[in-house]
């Protein structure tokens, strides 16, 4: 085997190996993507689950300090409460649509904007909802 032909061989294996490594950095950067989505639909379903929580509390409040504390202080306690779910419920669909930097292209598909959108708007509704049944009881 010549010189040329040794050199021949070694750039082709150049290539298939410059070719392979591409190919690889190229699924990395997708997997890290999905990731991203992974990480923000479990902060989304952390802000919901504070949000949610943040309601039973208030409801919860109302109910059993009701004859023992002024009913003012239960009424704010609760009104407090419902405010700070309300926000939890915007702000998950406000980190959730507005990520920053825009990451790699996913593999995986993003919770539709209509679902989250309905969903949040509903309990921001609910939010009223209980707000005022408090404020009028």
């Amino acid at each position: 085997m010549g010189q040329i032909e040794k050199l021949s061989q070694s750039a082709a294996e150049l290539s298939e190996s410059a070719t392979a490594q591409s190919d690889s950095a190229d699924r990395r950067t997708e997997l890290a993507a999905d990731r991203t989505v992974f990480a923000a639909e479990r902060t989304y379903a952390a802000w919901m689950r504070t949000g949610l929580g943040g309601l039973a509390s208030a409801i919860g409040a109302k109910a059993l300090l009701e004859h023992s504390v002024p009913d003012w202080l239960v009424t704010s306690a609760a009104v407090v409460l419902i405010a700070f779910a309300g926000f939890c419920f915007v702000a998950g669909v406000w980190r959730e649509l507005m990520p920053g930097t825009p990451p790699p292209k996913p593999d995986v598909r993003r919770i539709p904007v209509w679902l989250l959108i309905g969903f949040n708007g509903f309990f921001v509704v609910l939010c009223l909802a209980v707000l005022v049944g408090f404020l009028i009881a």
